[in-house]
């Protein structure tokens, strides 16, 4: 900040300093001219300007245009802030004495106070040019090229001035301050560093200094002179802005909150600085707030393609992916042809979530022009690929994947495009290439039947009708729950052996009649078999023998797959045992089964809820008191479930139902605690 007493200081003193002495008269004068001068002198000395004036004016009316009393009558207008008057008095002065430089010094003093700095230095370069050796001379000058926003010649004058008088602590402020609106932060830091350390007690530009120290990354230190500055004055704005974006960027959220209340509560209109103030509480989830300040931030800046992303990150963690592609899209077209592989990533991310592939495709090509090595760009394009059923070019995706690390995920998704182009060709009866494609998937390691049941039927079409018999036999055997492919197994036996017989010509009726009792026997064993192997499933359960209790349920689902309830048996083993995959893999087998098992559905959401899947578990215990609504324990889970997400008026509620259908005295005592401790 400029100091216009400062300014005045200097050219009082410049002035005294080049005259004889202060009130010393020229020969010249008259008699009663050298009275009312010296009338005038002591009149200033006595800060009565006016007196002063009306001496000297008398003087010049005696003596004429003597240049030392127009300097001082000059000089007195100028003390009075008469800056015209002084003005014509200096163009007086400088018709007598043209070369005179610190003339134009004190004019340039005027001009400067009147704020007409382009004028000021004019009449400082002129004095610089008839007295270069006055240095004090380019301090005037800096101060008139700051004021004229020509920051850099502004700072190469105050480094000239301060090469000589390298004390002179304001000229350092005023370089310190150019340096930084400037845009040279780090030598603004070490001006400031010099004048604080030469007298800590006296500084008090904490708030440029603090912001200088912030635009040189060192928040911490820049954090600490901030709050000087807001102690020394709590109204000062913009040391609580510095402050704030020191501690964001310090992560000290919480302080960084409280600054921005007191920022906008000085200054609601103070829009500019919304955006920041969105990022903050985006990063804290505060997300329903940190939208409303994007919007805020956007009515007034609408072409900030940042705020525009920003928004769009949120709503995609909201999973309001509508208002996060509309966001994305905005800030893409507002870049332009941008290189923002960011951006497009997310865009590409989101149209893939709303199953828009054809967009999802376009960004993740996109994308893989900047990085085309990205190797989860490169997945998602070929799931996008698969889900478009482009499966031969999802395949060769998939495939050089692998080639780069053997990931599951890719190795899963590869045999199942392969298995899904197996059945189009499958479908268009190119049986060969079908089989290349199952055999393939098999290679890959898929762990279903269906490319093995792929493969019988892709035999089977090729009349190759041995290996069809191998295929279906293994798909059955590796997916006991799909009823489908044992039933197909069967009547590919039967049509198979009625080809036999019709191309033999060897049947009759005592055969046929045969064969059928024969069936029915064989069934009746199955059935003594599965019930046997039950029961000494239930006999190993109960003596915790899980793994030969599993050994056996499996053995009895070979022989009844739809049996759900031998695959909730399994499911239950499986959680006893701590493994949540497994167990949720054949309670959903039970429910495929069984649509409207209760049993199933509550320990699928047992199995959620222990694994913190809490929709998932909520989901699953509403199920089953849409099926049975005397389910008592389903409230009890479906409470707890709403309890750990933090929903007290849900938790109430359902304990409440359960209490209601509770006969367990103790376990009633201990929910009644709970609903009371909830209701606080």
């Amino acid at each position: 900040m400029m100091r216009n007493n400062l300014r005045k200081y200097l050219v009082i003193s410049a002035f005294l300093a080049f005259i004889p002495a202060a009130c010393s008269v020229e020969a010249k004068l008259t008699p009663e001219a050298n009275a009312l001068y010296q009338q005038a002198c002591t009149a200033e000395y006595h800060q009565d300007y006016k007196t002063a004036a009306e001496k000297l004016n008398a003087a010049v009316e005696i003596a004429g245009d003597d240049s030392m009393l127009l300097t001082k009558l000059a000089g007195v207008y100028s003390e009075m802030n008469e800056y015209d008057k002084a003005l014509e008095i200096y163009s007086k002065v400088i018709a007598l004495r043209p070369n005179d430089a610190f003339v134009y010094i004190s004019i340039g003093s005027i001009y400067e106070n009147q704020g007409k700095y382009s004028e000021a230095l004019q009449a400082y370069n002129k004095a610089m040019e008839i007295f270069p050796d006055y240095k004090y001379n380019y301090l005037n000058i800096a101060n008139a090229r700051y004021q004229l926003h020509d920051y850099k010649s502004a700072i190469e004058n105050y480094e000239k001035f301060l090469a000589i008088y390298t004390q002179h602590r304001e000229a350092r402020e005023s370089l310190a301050n150019a340096l930084l609106v400037d845009g040279n932060f780090d030598k603004a830091v070490g001006q400031y560093d010099m004048i604080y350390n030469s007298n800590p007690a006296g500084f008090k530009d904490f708030g440029n200094y603090g912001l200088a120290l912030y635009e040189t990354k060192d928040y911490d230190k820049a954090a600490q002179m901030l709050e000087k500055a807001i102690e020394l004055n709590p109204e000062n704005t913009a040391a609580h802005v510095s402050l704030a974006l020191a501690y964001q960027n310090l992560n000290k959220d919480e302080a960084a909150l409280a600054q921005y209340e007191v920022i906008f509560k000085q200054e609601p209109d103070l829009y500019s600085l919304r955006f920041d103030y969105a990022n903050l509480l985006a990063d804290v989830d505060n997300n329903t707030k940190a939208l409303e300040n994007y919007k805020l931030y956007l009515e007034h800046y609408p072409k900030d393609a940042r705020a525009y992303k920003n928004a769009g990150i949120v709503y995609k963690k909201l999973e309001n992916t509508d208002e996060a592609i509309a966001n994305f899209e905005k800030a893409l077209s507002l870049q332009g042809d941008t290189k923002d592989v960011e951006l497009k990533e997310d865009l590409a991310k989101c149209y893939h979530v709303k199953q828009d592939y054809a967009n999802a495709l376009k960004y993740y090509d996109e994308v893989l022009l900047a990085k085309p090595d990205d190797y989860d760009v490169k997945m998602n394009k070929a799931i996008v690929l698969h889900a478009m059923k482009r499966y031969n070019e999802a395949i060769a995706l998939y495939t050089d994947l692998l080639k780069v690390k053997n990931n599951g995920t890719v190795k899963e998704n590869l045999s199942l495009a392969l298995i899904s182009e197996g059945y189009n060709n499958l479908n268009s009866k190119n049986y060969s290439l079908a089989i290349e494609d199952f055999e393939k998937a098999v290679e890959n390691g898929a762990i279903n039947g269906d490319a093995y049941y792929g493969l019988a039927k892709a035999y089977r079409g090729a009349n190759i009708n041995d290996k069809a018999t191998e295929y279906y036999e293994k798909a059955i055997a590796m997916a006991p729950d799909k009823p489908e492919y044992s039933s197909e197994f069967a009547e590919f036996i039967s049509s198979s052996y009625k080809a036999d017989v019709n191309v033999n010509n060897k049947t009759n009726v005592s055969d046929v009649t045969l064969s059928m009792d024969s069936v029915q026997a064989l069934n009746e064993e199955n059935l003594r078999l599965n019930s046997s192997l039950i029961l000494q499933g239930d006999e190993n359960f109960k003596n915790k023998n899980y793994d030969a209790a599993i050994k056996d349920y499996q053995e009895a689902l070979k022989i009844n797959p739809g049996d759900e309830v031998t695959l909730l048996k399994i499911g239950n083993i499986y959680k006893i045992k701590n493994d949540s995959t497994s167990a949720t893999d054949f309670y959903k087998k039970a429910i495929v089964v069984n649509p409207d098992y209760t049993d199933s559905w509550y320990n699928l959401g047992l199995v959620y809820y222990e694994n913190n899947n809490l929709s998932g578990a909520k989901e699953c215990f509403y199920r089953v008191i849409s099926f049975n609504p005397e389910y008592a324990n389903a409230y009890c889970a479906l409470a707890a479930a709403y309890e750990q997400e933090g929903n007290k008026t849900e938790a109430v509620k359902n304990y409440r139902i359960y209490m209601m259908n509770c006969k367990d005295e103790t376990v009633a005592k201990n929910i009644s605690e709970k609903i009371k401790e909830l209701d606080k």
